[in-house]
């Protein structure tokens, strides 16, 4: 969605480079510029205001003109005023102390209010949670037959006394606001902890279904009120936000259709204009696409920074532990990387969902990003289709596998020959790397595998440092010994427990390295 703006931005921030101070013109210019991305982007005018002149400000200042790279330090107050209107922090839903946390979404017509009800419901139950959907979609016509739908796919119960509209013209069978009543005290009595109340939307903001979505919240005394809105309505979002916050004095935003390729403005403006913050993002159609909305996080997606921390949550949440362990334990015990295990980390992979949003989340991805925008998905399928039409054998020895062998191989799978080959050359390269590192032949003053010492070095290996050769003598002999003594006491002494150089690998410290919060887990740490 930001891909327009992130673009813009980042070859403002070129033209700063290698400049060893910046003049009142440059900032003008850079703020100029920066200006013109957000107004591109759809970002409402007062907001486009007020931050090009919080930048400007910042920019003239001291901690500009005395910084050691000035490009630098306005590419950080840039990345720390777009972390201030997308909300400053992250905010989590506050849950009820007693009785079930209710949650009420409003918002218009098409917003995507019914799926992403789903997606709530599915999220808080990973969470934990037990939650219930309440069908109060009573005028759109199937909308209750949607939120049924939905519910099975998310697996959450959904309460729906009445049936609904079935057309444009058929008037709404029962009361929204005693469904929401009744949805309620239905949690109650079945023991659910969260409450999700799906309201009716309009086309358009109208004051009669501003009246019928109070009525609601007075009736239910909603915990958090969710406005949902759509991420590609453009400059009328902030005149859709300011009405619904009138009217029902919504707690948190969601943002839906994330992935669009519209300009995003209204997700800088929403949050900034009501002072709400946004609490969720809907990321894709289905119902894993939805996430905590982080603005740190966003806002360095923005500026091409990257998202390492969300790739490592989502790999947490759906790595396979015993896999990592029997893969871990294979390292160890220097056994080969066969195409089994190539085809094992290929499946892994998948479970984290698209490749395209995952290697968006890298540093630098918007390089890259048409090659990205043109990667196949079903790359993944083919090459697990390669490896299933080998035999057992051939997939711990693929050496063995010559082109009357190949040609079999590609039949099975469907693929050419030429496909087979690139797959068998890209695990041969592969298998190379494997080995270097369980040989300890990795980064050099890195620690190696368990086993290695200093430097990755293999004990008894050919990269194993030369032990000198003791003298005949026995009395110079033990002089000699007391000497290397004496250095290596030394030696541990100027070396300080944890250091990443110059150690034996049980002594590394992973919290001395500087690494993102949580990334010692993804690691395998404890």
């Amino acid at each position: 969605m930001f891909n327009s703006l992130s673009d813009r931005l980042t070859a403002t921030f070129k033209n700063l480079r290698g400049k060893g101070r910046l003049t009142e013109a440059d900032v003008d210019a850079t703020v100029r510029e920066i200006r013109r991305a957000l107004l591109d982007a759809d970002v409402a005018v007062p907001v486009v205001r007020e931050f090009t002149g919080q930048v400007r400000e910042r920019a003239l200042g001291a901690e500009v003109s005395g910084a050691l790279n000035p490009s630098q330090q306005i590419v950080k107050i840039v990345n720390e005023e777009l972390v201030e209107i997308l909300g400053g922090e992250t905010r989590r839903i506050r849950m009820a102390k007693t009785g079930p946390t209710i949650i009420m979404l409003a918002g218009l017509q098409g917003a995507g209010k019914t799926t992403l009800a789903g997606k709530l419901a599915k999220w808080m139950k990973a969470q934990g949670h037990s939650p219930i959907l309440v069908a109060c979609d009573l005028q759109r016509p199937n909308a209750v037959t949607q939120l049924q739908v939905v519910g099975q796919r998310a697996g959450v119960p959904v309460f729906a006394p009445h049936p609904g509209a079935t057309s444009e013209l058929a008037h709404p069978a029962g009361d929204p606001v005693a469904v929401a009543r009744a949805g309620v005290d239905e949690a109650r009595q079945k023991l659910h902890d969260v409450v999700i109340v799906d309201t009716a939307g309009r086309l358009g903001v109208d004051a009669d279904m501003m009246e019928q979505a109070r009525q609601i919240r007075r009736a239910i005394v909603p915990n958090e009120v969710l406005f949902v809105i759509d991420s590609m309505i453009g400059q009328d979002a902030v005149n859709t936000a300011t009405a619904f916050d009138e009217g029902v004095n919504f707690t948190g935003i969601v943002l839906s259709k994330l992935d669009g390729d519209a300009r995003g403005g209204a997700a800088l403006s929403v949050s900034s204009v009501t002072g709400k913050p946004v609490m969720f993002a809907s990321t894709g159609e289905g119902l894993d696409d939805f996430e905590l909305f982080h603005p740190d996080r966003m806002a360095s997606r923005i500026l091409d920074m990257g998202d390492v921390l969300s790739l490592i949550e989502q790999a947490e949440k759906s790595w396979d532990k015993e896999e990592a362990a029997r893969m871990a334990k294979k390292f160890a015990d220097q056994e080969d990387f066969t195409l089994d295990d190539f085809l094992a980390q290929m499946q892994q992979i998948r479970k984290m969902g698209s490749m395209k949003k995952m290697l968006m989340m890298m540093p630098g991805a918007q390089n890259i990003r048409q090659q990205l925008e043109q990667f196949d998905e079903r790359e993944i399928d083919r090459v697990e289709a390669i490896v299933r039409s080998m035999t057992p054998h051939e997939r711990v020895a693929p050496k063995i596998i010559n082109g009357s062998r190949r040609a079999r191989i590609a039949r099975g799978s469907g693929v050419h020959v030429s496909e087979v080959n690139g797959l068998l050359e890209r695990f041969a390269q592969a298998q190379k790397m494997m080995k270097k590192m369980a040989q300890g032949g990795g980064m050099p003053g890195m620690p190696g595998m368990p086993g290695m010492g200093a430097g990755g070095a293999r004990k008894g290996g050919k990269n194993a440092p030369k032990k000198k050769a003791r003298s005949g003598n026995p009395a110079k002999a033990a002089q000699e010994l007391r000497e290397a003594e004496a250095r290596r006491a030394a030696g541990a002494k100027a070396v300080p427990t944890g250091a990443a150089f110059g150690q034996q690998s049980g002594d590394f410290d992973p919290s001395q390295l500087n690494l993102p919060k949580g990334f010692d887990k993804f690691m395998g740490g404890k």
